[in-house]
């Protein structure tokens, strides 16, 4: 179910912008998320959505926007896609996120994306335009294997689509990279998948590769989990049932191992672990005027 509604505000003040790579202003312009990846956090009961799979549209949230970042004082940057997607299918119809950016650029800030979607592509130009500030995208891969990525994001572009919008997207200069979460315990957690999705963001000139060597189940999320892991993966249930009880925080399998392997082969193809925030950058920047100078 889709449903418009007109939102009261649209940019939420990070308390500690530090947390989640510098991002002052978080941003959702969708409520819900169309891609239906099984294991999603946001399905969580704390986050107050009833039904993940139905959309809210905010429809006043370009407006908002305009408004909103003629108020800010401080700029800083602007992050959207860690709650919903920003480029859930929806968004070839409303193109909110495409008008948002817009006014981003309009106003000369910073921005930060995470998304599964190679839609994105369709606003290279706007976001190279914000690229003249900073413009950081994160698109999730946790596997190369498209067979897989239709079972767990069975509504996101398979892997494969997503590889290739980094290899735009970075070789038009925007600095684009992977977020490798959640490794899926016992599905994912192997040494072949990691080294091969490295591999593979060496191969598209991805700059970076976030991970996190794990996933996280609770109440609502981990019930829905559970029920997809029975249709599609049976017997794996058990499994988790037996390892991690009632845990919030779910680890990989061999997880020392995996983890000095994944570092390794980033160190090995020169791909970096870290995001780099817009405040860095600037730092960078300084520094080297500083030493030009002396």
């Amino acid at each position: 179910m889709v449903r418009e509604i007109n939102a009261k505000s649209i940019l939420i003040t990070s308390k500690n912008p530090s947390s989640w790579f510098g991002v002052k202003y978080t941003m959702n312009i969708y409520r819900g998320c169309q891609h239906g990846c099984i294991y999603c956090d946001s399905r969580s009961e704390c986050y107050q959505i009833q039904n993940f799979d139905d959309i809210d549209v905010k429809i006043n949230a370009v407006e908002l926007l305009k408004k909103e970042l003629v108020r800010k004082r401080i700029k800083g940057t602007i992050g959207t896609g860690a709650m919903s997607d920003p480029y859930i299918p929806i968004e070839k119809k409303y193109k909110l996120t495409q008008k948002s950016l817009q006014v981003i650029a309009d106003n000369h800030y910073p921005v930060h994306i995470t998304t599964k979607s190679n839609i994105i592509l369709r606003d290279i130009d706007i976001l190279q335009e914000i690229n003249n500030i900073y413009a950081q995208i994160a698109i999730t891969i946790t596997t190369c294997d498209d067979s897989l990525s239709k079972k767990i994001e069975p509504r996101a572009p398979v892997s494969s689509d997503r590889f290739k919008a980094l290899g735009i997207l970075s070789s038009l200069g925007i600095h684009a990279g992977i977020t490798l979460m959640p490794i899926l315990p016992f599905i994912e957690d192997n040494e072949e998948n990691i080294i091969k999705i490295i591999k593979m963001a060496k191969d598209y000139g991805v700059k970076f590769i976030y991970p996190a060597f794990g996933m996280t189940l609770r109440d609502r999320q981990r019930e829905y989990y559970y029920s997809k892991l029975d249709e599609l993966f049976p017997n794996l249930r058990s499994k988790y049932e037996k390892r991690f009880k009632n845990y919030y925080s779910c680890s990989i399998n061999n997880y020392t191992k995996l983890k000095n392997i994944f570092f390794e082969n980033c160190d090995k193809y020169n791909i970096s672990t870290k995001m780099p925030s817009y405040e860095s950058k600037l730092s960078n920047i300084q520094l080297s005027f500083l030493n030009k100078k002396l």
